[in-house]
């Protein structure tokens, strides 16, 4: 008798536990409002960073395993998908397929590598190596590495740039590659000339990152807490000039700006707080002429990183 009432138990214990499963496996069946194109994301739905794509039709699952998938972005023709994942506990670079498949990982080093990005020929990625240095305490230091995917050299992207440089972007137009940059104290919005090696700043004041061209290269997304002390989307021109605050919502944290084909709308992620990427993040658009912000997606986990294609 004893063993039937365990049996059972377990039974209904299996029983429960799957449908929680089910339950959390659930995803949303299409975008709160509509769009051309198809946006990939990073979210932990499931429980760990998986990367995920969204489009008018509903939302797949494009990765699905134990370790942290992160930092999705599209390829310029858009059929495949880069991105930063630790199964060996460090970050490398891995890349798949637009439809999830044929993973391939692209890096294999000590130090973590994340944060990867096209370069506009599709021939290359470059990303920011993370390196741990040991003194009076233990920092880290960020460095924009290119990597060659033909002959998979790699190479310093800014080599007359001696501080830390981190999440690179590059214009679909000019030799230019925006990226985020600590002078002294915070950071700031720079811009690399390829041709002239030279490296000029476009914002000042240490409350400035994550820049991302537009599709045409006229202008430059980014983000700002100046206003609100928290984050806000602003523009400007690849020179710095005609800065302008598109978002507009003291409440919350706006981050990870990145642009629709059109160059009419912008997508990116929002929580109302911002403790290291802890929180409700959602992904939210915003119409650039309007800057009016409607919801486009909300689900369980933590939605971050929108790359739009």
């Amino acid at each position: 008798m004893k063993k039937i009432i365990i049996f059972s138990l377990v039974l209904i214990y299996s029983g429960l536990l799957w449908q929680c499963q089910s339950e959390r496996e659930k995803l949303p069946n299409k975008p709160l409002v509509s769009f051309k194109g198809k946006i990939v994301f990073q979210s932990d739905l499931d429980g760990d960073n998986e990367i995920y794509l969204l489009t008018k039709k509903g939302l797949k699952k494009l990765t699905n395993n134990t370790w942290s998938d992160e930092y999705p972005k599209w390829s310029p023709d858009g059929r495949k998908i880069v991105f930063t994942a630790n199964p060996k506990g460090n970050y490398d670079i891995f890349v798949i397929n637009r439809d999830g498949s044929n993973l391939k990982q692209l890096t294999s080093y000590k130090d973590n590598e994340i944060t990867p990005v096209w370069l506009p020929d599709g021939n290359k990625v470059a990303f920011t190596e993370v390196t741990e240095v040991k003194g009076r305490s233990l920092r880290e230091e960020y460095t924009i590495k290119i990597l060659d995917l033909e002959t998979m050299n790699i190479e310093r992207a800014i080599p007359p740039f001696s501080g830390s440089s981190l999440l690179p972007n590059f214009s679909p137009s000019d030799p230019l590659m925006g990226f985020t940059a600590r002078r002294t104290v915070g950071w700031d919005v720079a811009i690399y000339h390829f041709q002239k090696k030279e490296v000029k700043f476009l914002t000042e004041g240490g409350k400035a990152c994550r820049s991302h061209f537009s599709r045409d290269g006229k202008k430059v997304a980014y983000v700002s807490s100046q206003a609100d002390a928290k984050g806000d989307i602003w523009l400007m021109n690849p020179d710095g000039s005609e800065k302008t605050r598109l978002t507009r919502r003291n409440e919350t944290y706006d981050y990870f700006p990145s642009w629709s084909a059109d160059n009419k709308f912008i997508v990116f992620s929002s929580s109302p707080r911002n403790h290291k990427l802890r929180g409700d993040w959602a992904l939210y658009l915003v119409k650039v002429d309007s800057k009016r912000v409607t919801l486009l997606l909300d689900t369980p986990g933590r939605d971050l990183f929108p790359d739009w294609h």
